[in-house]
């Protein structure tokens, strides 16, 4: 299998694209910010599988990361990065730096309302605004037919599957299931901050929302008693500070009142330490 081409030139990327356009052939797009994981590859593996071309983006966005967050310190390896997307098949890593995607003096942004400032977006003002400006310009890049986003980041999914409706943008978006450890914590590149002992305390988070999956199996649909089931079950764990539990709707993604009548999506953030994780699942009734 030959190696991936490595560009940084976004206007190179876009060449390429071109000519496979030419050729009819279709284009999958996985943004990732790199320190590639199973839950990456699971996308990635996905991507190859429904296009012809994949490409792979690996850039840390400095514009979705706030103050006071882990952007020097967030995880980088190109060599193990590019050896996972070499096995799957990829055919190009855009792996552009900042000044590359926003040159010396950017003032155009993408933002979504409302669903940006529940959930994540309470605590990560600037975060989503990062997200969609980047995403779009990486779907404009890449002019690929589908992107391939994991569930984990469902709040994510939600505002770019809302940025692509509400502009008309021509691709699919693909979510894909939450991949997790043997023990149950969500994959995530920030896993590799926690330390051997929060690392076993971070299981609290799975164990809280099976803990809720089961009881709304069993028929419970009041969503306040989804919550404290929850909530009760992250104090049992000293190292976790919650930072949201919610129930919300699925599509709007507002908090749910009382009984569960619609699709919902359950999702905590947690601290564990100093390191902030989220996971959730989904609920269809």
């Amino acid at each position: 299998m030959s190696k991936p081409q490595i560009i940084s030139n976004p206007a190179d990327v876009q060449k390429a694209a071109r000519e496979w356009k030419k050729e009819g052939l279709s284009i999958g797009l996985v943004p990732t910010m790199g320190y590639l994981h199973d839950g990456h590859r699971s996308l990635i593996h996905k991507a190859v599988e429904q296009n012809d071309r994949v490409i792979v983006s690996i850039f840390v966005n400095p514009i979705q990361f706030g103050p006071n967050e882990d952007l020097d310190n967030y995880p980088r390896d190109l060599e193990a990065d590019t050896a996972v997307c070499e096995s799957e098949g990829v055919d190009i890593i855009f792996h552009p730096e900042p000044k590359d995607m926003y040159g010396d003096h950017f003032l155009t942004h993408v933002e979504v309302d409302e669903i940006t400032k529940v959930l994540c977006g309470r605590s990560r003002p600037v975060h989503f605004k990062g997200v969609t400006t980047v995403v779009n310009k990486l779907m404009n890049i890449s002019k690929a037919d589908r992107a391939y986003f994991g569930q984990k980041d469902a709040q994510q999914l939600a505002v770019v599957k809302k940025m692509v409706k509400d502009l008309n943008i021509d691709i699919e978006v693909v979510g894909c299931p939450i991949v997790r450890e043997e023990d149950g914590l969500a994959k995530s590149s920030r896993n590799k901050y926690l330390s051997p002992e929060e690392r076993k305390a971070a299981v609290v988070l799975s164990r809280s929302l099976n803990r809720a999956h089961a009881l709304m199996d069993e028929g419970e649909r009041n969503a306040d008693k989804i919550r404290s089931t929850i909530s009760d079950e992250l104090s049992k764990e000293p190292l976790a500070d919650p930072e949201y539990v919610s129930v919300v709707d699925s599509e709007t993604l507002q908090d749910i009142k009382g009984d569960i009548n619609d699709p919902v999506l359950v999702a905590i953030a947690v601290r564990i330490g100093s390191t902030r994780l989220i996971d959730n699942f989904s609920f269809e009734l």
